[in-house]
């Protein structure tokens, strides 16, 4: 059997803590949450690696690095209620839900969803909620929201989504600029969210988040 515990602590020390993320609560969160739970049967072996894992449909788990410096990033209060879009199999949703008071996590895989569910009970995430619906969309029912993590890129990210952020909120998104994938922390100020560059990281742009196409006659 995997020493997947053993794997945890390297994959902190190699992975997040090189990368210039020092807020204990995260490090303690990522060392806590076993990744491997949270991932299908086929993926468990890779749990820990330095990557993006694939989990179909042009869908990824964020690299635990990109994860944690987006945490990092967006200040997270143990007071706050987050917004978690595209949980996937609900790992992000278990690591943030050490860190704040609640969590809403959106998948509109209905199968990535019911895993997402089991595997939060099973390690005792009660104040996590999953809903199932287009990422897009968001989750307005439970919001406005101290912040939004997205689980991916985008190249717009919807208004529907910006408007359930809380004025003084902080929204995490990966864009994809020039070929190049980089992370944008974004601040609500007046109704509207001010993006500041964070870091270099890249994913598949979530389905709703791309531009609408353009046609020329």
């Amino acid at each position: 059997m995997p020493d997947f515990a053993k794997r945890r602590i390297v994959m902190v020390d190699t992975q997040v803590r090189p990368s210039d993320v020092t807020s204990y609560p995260i490090i303690d969160a990522m060392l806590q949450v076993p990744r491997e739970r949270f991932l299908p049967a086929a993926l468990r072996e890779a749990a820990y690696i330095g990557q993006n894992l694939a989990v179909g449909d042009n869908r990824v788990v964020l690299e635990p690095r990109t994860l944690a410096k987006m945490l990092d990033g967006l200040g997270l209060q143990p007071e706050d209620v987050v917004l978690d879009i595209g949980c996937a199999g609900g790992y992000s949703a278990a690591v943030i839900a050490r860190l704040v008071d609640a969590v809403v996590a959106v998948e509109e895989d209905p199968g990535m969803a019911a895993e997402a569910e089991a595997a939060l009970a099973a390690e005792g995430a009660d104040n996590v909620v999953v809903m199932t619906g287009p990422l897009a969309e968001g989750d307005a029912a439970h919001g406005p929201y101290d912040a939004i993590t997205v689980q991916g890129a985008a190249d717009v990210v919807p208004e529907a989504l910006l408007a359930q952020l809380r004025e003084g909120g902080r929204i995490g998104c990966l864009f994809e600029e020039g070929g190049v994938g980089v992370c944008r922390i974004g601040h609500k100020l007046d109704g509207v969210v001010n993006w500041r560059y964070a870091f270099n990281a890249a994913a598949p742009i979530l389905p709703g988040f791309a531009k609408a196409p353009v046609f020329a006659l």
